[in-house]
């Protein structure tokens, strides 16, 4: 079922690649190619799974999987900017190949597409709206934890709720709003489209922590971004911040951490340095365990949140086995 799914949003994207190739290029090259760029169209994935686990129909809800499927690459393309990264998904970012300008308005287009593509789905006017809503009310969360990761650049400290609030709107309501849309077009009461909508921010709040994980821990080659990213960036990731709440007791190792943590801009041989040396830290502290603990608490809450559903067991098992192979991932 989940390589029948796929199939059809891969078929579904190149239909929209083939679209926009239209003049300017400019505007519309980058994002087939920021959409040639793969990645595991897990959130379209959710949308159609949702659907389908409550017995709807999924060419009913293609559009709007194909929708967050783009609003995804736009925050991306700006997120990219946001962060000067210089890869995604082991590709050039899209303002690295172009420019700041170009990815800009390429990332507009794409939201603004989006739009379209749920006004096309074959829905009922109240579900249409039902959908438009979450996906509105979605659109404003994720900008706003944005605006929050931001802000929190800026700040020498914040705290593990401050963090998990932030990563709750920035990755977290994208997922859970996937699985809320699926279930709307696949005519969910209300008390089940909640329950899915909690079982999709647990995993989206399990699979940002893996992110964070994958960032320090994974192959480069795999997860094809900068190894050590969020470390050069200062960024205030659970394992930086648990790893400054164990350490507060050790003065030397606190000393040495928040040295490496004050310095903001640095050469690449200065930039390995500083990832060897905090990641030194991270394993004195065990970190890793310590963020695979939450990773599995977060999934456990996905679970019973979805075992709470009224719906066939058999599909939620294939739900349940698809988000825990997505928290083992390596990319």
């Amino acid at each position: 079922m989940i390589e029948k799914f796929q199939h059809t949003i891969n078929e579904e994207i190149e239909r929209f690649s083939s679209e926009i190739s239209i003049p300017p290029a400019e505007l519309y090259e980058p994002i087939r190619y920021m959409l040639s760029l793969g990645g595991k169209r897990i959130r379209p994935l959710f949308v159609l799974m949702a659907c389908d686990l409550l017995e709807g129909k999924t060419e009913n809800a293609i559009h709007a999987a194909l929708a967050v499927e783009l609003f995804h690459n736009f925050t991306l393309v700006h997120d990219d900017i946001m962060d000067n990264a210089p890869l995604r998904r082991n590709k050039p970012t899209v303002h690295s190949k172009w420019n700041s300008s170009t990815a800009i308005l390429s990332g507009d287009v794409m939201m603004v597409k989006a739009y379209q593509l749920i006004g096309r789905s074959n829905l009922s006017p109240d579900i249409h709206n039902s959908v438009l809503t979450a996906f509105n009310e979605m659109a404003i969360k994720v900008c706003e934890g944005q605006q929050w990761d931001l802000n929190y650049e800026q700040l020498y400290r914040i705290s593990i709720p401050q963090y998990f609030k932030m990563i709750e709107l920035k990755t977290a309501v994208l997922i859970a709003a996937c699985v809320k849309i699926g279930a709307l077009i696949g005519g969910a009461k209300e008390e089940d489209a909640k329950y899915l909508y909690e079982f999709g921010k647990n995993t989206g709040m399990a699979f940002q922590l893996q992110d964070d994980l994958l960032d320090v821990y994974g192959q480069e080659e795999k997860f094809g971004k900068q190894k050590g990213g969020d470390i050069i960036a200062n960024k205030k990731t659970f394992l930086m911040l648990k790893t400054s709440d164990i350490v507060s007791s050790n003065p030397y190792m606190r000393e040495e951490l928040d040295q490496w943590m004050g310095i903001k801009t640095l050469n690449e041989k200065d930039s390995s340095e500083k990832v060897r040396a905090v990641t030194r830290i991270y394993d004195f502290v065990n970190i890793k365990k310590i963020t695979e603990e939450e990773i599995n608490a977060y999934h456990q809450k996905a679970v019973v949140a979805l075992e709470k559903l009224s719906a066939p067991v058999e599909k939620k098992r294939v739900l349940i086995a698809f988000t825990s192979a997505l928290l083992q991932r390596e990319s």
